[in-house]
């Protein structure tokens, strides 16, 4: 008890640094996932080709090779790229830093992730209202985006919380994998500790009774939130 209590101060910061990552992550996810949601339901073609490759690379590859490859994979890519203009087209060099700040890359990777699965649930969402509500729309003269904006997706988005609050727990907990590129997130300080204070066990029940805290409170939320949405129908 006693090591818990001198290391609690520090997990409690990397709890922190987890609730703001997720919910950075989760914020910037939303936006990307309505985005390419109603492209998935676009009329042209190469719209719904484009957001469909996109939510199948990062809905079928592991989130841990996503942190990879934007980590380390993309400097490469870009000190690669600068290599060969230099050399085939003696254009000057751009760039002298290539290393990509640890934030910055959980950012990426996390709301690409998250955005992909947000997708599919604001599509499924859009396409659970009824046709006849957008028919309805349009024969008062609203237009397709108008109709959209202001009949569908409100209607959309009260049946999209239990998702949506799902992505966001499962989220939380998958950012535990950026402790691989050093991220100082709760599950990274738990390393830490346990390498200075060599108390494993009560460490990481810790650390698995904050990721509980956290989860729960979450879902109480959700739960609030979609008792809201239904009370004020």
């Amino acid at each position: 008890m006693d090591v818990v209590l001198r290391t609690y101060p520090i997990l409690l910061w990397g709890a922190l640094s987890t609730l703001q990552i997720s919910l950075i992550s989760i914020a910037l996810g939303c936006v990307l996932g309505l985005a390419v949601g109603l492209a998935r339901l676009s009329g042209y073609r190469i719209i719904r080709t484009a957001a469909s490759i996109y939510i199948d690379f990062f809905r079928g590859t592991p989130l841990l090779v996503q942190i990879f490859l934007i980590y380390f994979g993309l400097p490469h890519l870009l000190r690669q790229s600068q290599l060969y203009l230099i050399e085939s087209y003696n254009m000057p060099q751009f760039f002298t830093q290539f290393a990509l700040p640890v934030f910055l890359a959980a950012v990426v990777s996390c709301s690409l992730n998250s955005g992909a699965y947000i997708a599919e649930i604001f599509r499924a969402g859009v396409q659970s209202i009824e046709r006849g509500q957008m028919e309805a729309a349009r024969s008062l003269g609203m237009t397709t985006r108008q109709a959209m904006r202001y009949v569908i997706l409100p209607q959309a988005f009260k049946v999209v919380i239990p998702p949506l609050g799902n992505e966001f727990i499962a989220l939380l907990k998958d950012t535990s994998l950026l402790s691989v590129i050093g991220f100082e997130e709760l599950t990274r300080k738990g390393q830490l500790t346990v390498g200075w204070s060599y108390a494993a066990f009560p460490i990481w029940i810790t650390v698995a009774f904050l990721y509980l805290v956290m989860t729960f409170g979450l879902s109480r939320l959700v739960d609030y939130t979609e008792r809201r949405l239904k009370t004020g129908d």
